[in-house]
């Protein structure tokens, strides 16, 4: 389990403690302070963990390879995956630990958070929130990651060539779920489909047995789902258990391990950024190449989306020294503006004036506790 703000306080100089081991070390004169906003205890906790091992491991690169003239200092906030959590963490990392550039996700933390990181000019990276209204959020803040229109677009021609024309919506009320709603409302109709029935639930609650009754009424073809962490298992295990037979469908929250491993979730199908680890880039091949000999896994497109927002400081900071110029968020922002296109994992990423990036897609379906690209 991760621990709180002191957890990542580790440097990147020549010499000092791998990232696979962070230990509590004092700022260092003249370090680039980098900040992460994630939720690091309670039922999204595993998002941390996984966002913070991709940021690890590019650390690590970025180190071996001599990037930069001065070393890195992650400071690390707990989000809560709260909206009043991203805000209180965002007013640390930028009064606090002045950091000039922040690793966030999900979609009510980000909402909360940049409007702080735009007032102290703070750089923000987005790998893990999806709603859609991350799009033009600030001029600071930037996506790696494709927002949850781009993965609906993707899935919409592939339900009609499955003939799942009748779908049921499950969806936490809160940003990103209420995005998804509207996504379906809209696109549904185009692909020959409707939204035959639409259930919100908390983002807390973990009894579903009376939600899956209603959605059985409706007689789905397929029922999406559009949540996130522990509730993830417990939608699926309990629809199962409630008699809803038909496909599951979600958005790429459903790569994550604690979903991908649960025996329920066989045949689910998800979206998500294409993630195509035999690709023979060197940049690729060195990240899965060094993941699986650290965790005997291959890596989700989480860990490959914070591996990118780090190397992407990297890319940055070193455009920036150089130019002489100092590393500070607007610098930082000016950079990304000028250069606009990175070589990073999975192949080149473009980023857009609305703060996407264009990324390849894909369609995956969960396996005997794996899962791989159907489309």
């Amino acid at each position: 389990m991760l621990d709180r703000r002191s957890l990542l306080a580790t440097t990147l100089a020549a010499g000092a403690a791998s990232l696979a081991a962070p230990r509590i070390l004092r700022a260092q004169e003249g370090a680039y302070v980098v900040g992460t906003l994630f939720p690091m205890a309670g039922p999204n906790a595993e998002y941390g963990t996984i966002f913070t091992n991709g940021i690890q491991l590019a650390a690590e690169h970025l180190r071996a390879e001599g990037m930069l003239k001065r070393p890195v200092e992650i400071r690390a906030q707990d989000s809560l995956a709260t909206p009043q959590g991203g805000a209180v963490g965002m007013t640390k990392l930028a009064n606090v630990d002045k950091a000039s550039y922040v690793m966030l996700g999900f979609t009510g933390v980000s909402k909360a958070a940049a409007p702080i990181g735009t007032r102290s000019k703070v750089m923000m990276i987005n790998g893990g929130g999806v709603g859609p209204d991350l799009a033009n959020l600030s001029p600071y803040f930037w996506n790696v990651i494709p927002l949850v229109n781009q993965e609906v677009q993707v899935l919409l021609p592939w339900l009609k060539q499955q003939n799942l024309s009748r779908i049921a919506l499950i969806y936490v009320d809160d940003p990103l779920g209420n995005g998804i709603l509207q996504q379906l409302k809209d696109g549904l109709p185009g692909a020959g489909g409707s939204l035959v029935g639409s259930f919100s639930i908390p983002p807390a609650t973990q009894q579903f047995a009376a939600i899956a009754a209603r959605v059985r009424d409706t007689r789905p073809d397929a029922v999406y789902f559009a949540s996130y962490g522990a509730q993830q298992a417990q939608i699926i295990k309990q629809l199962r258990d409630n008699g809803v037979s038909q496909q599951i469908l979600t958005y790429s929250a459903g790569s994550i391990p604690s979903v991908v491993g649960l025996p329920e979730s066989d045949g689910l199908v998800f979206t998500s950024q294409a993630s195509d680890w035999s690709a023979p880039d060197p940049l690729t091949q060195r990240f899965v190449t060094d993941w699986r000999a650290r965790y005997n896994s291959d890596p989700t497109s989480y860990n490959q989306n914070y591996y990118n927002a780090m190397r992407l400081f990297g890319l940055l900071a070193q455009g920036l020294e150089k130019a002489d110029k100092p590393v500070t968020g607007e610098n930082l922002r000016e950079e990304l503006l000028r250069v606009r296109r990175f070589p990073m994992v999975g192949g080149e990423g473009s980023f857009e004036d609305q703060g996407t990036m264009s990324m390849p897609m894909q369609i995956n379906r969960i396996q005997g506790g794996s899962f791989q690209k159907i489309a």
